[in-house]
């Protein structure tokens, strides 16, 4: 499926969390199904975040836009640099 489909998809069905934070606690205390990364996510914590999602066995993938345009995807009024799905538990 194509990445902004499934986004939208899940943000209707809300099983989205938004935030490096909050990101970062669901893969800590639960697994998510799928972490997207915008392209201009800052480098120091993409690298935090791929550690970890190595260690939860998360898949990553980057979105090929900037974050002010994953922001207007997910049809916020401010930049996303990183976004989850929930998923499996």
């Amino acid at each position: 499926m194509e990445i902004t489909k499934l986004i939208k998809t899940k943000i209707k069905e809300k099983k989205i969390v938004i935030g490096y934070k909050e990101v970062m606690r669901l893969m800590k205390t639960s697994k998510p199904e799928l972490v997207i990364i915008a392209n201009d996510f800052p480098e120091e914590k993409k690298k935090i975040v791929e550690y970890n999602a190595k260690i939860s066995k998360t898949e990553i993938k980057e979105y090929q836009k900037d974050c002010v345009s994953l922001g207007l995807l997910c049809g916020k009024p401010f930049p996303i640099g990183i976004l989850a799905i929930k998923g499996r538990k």
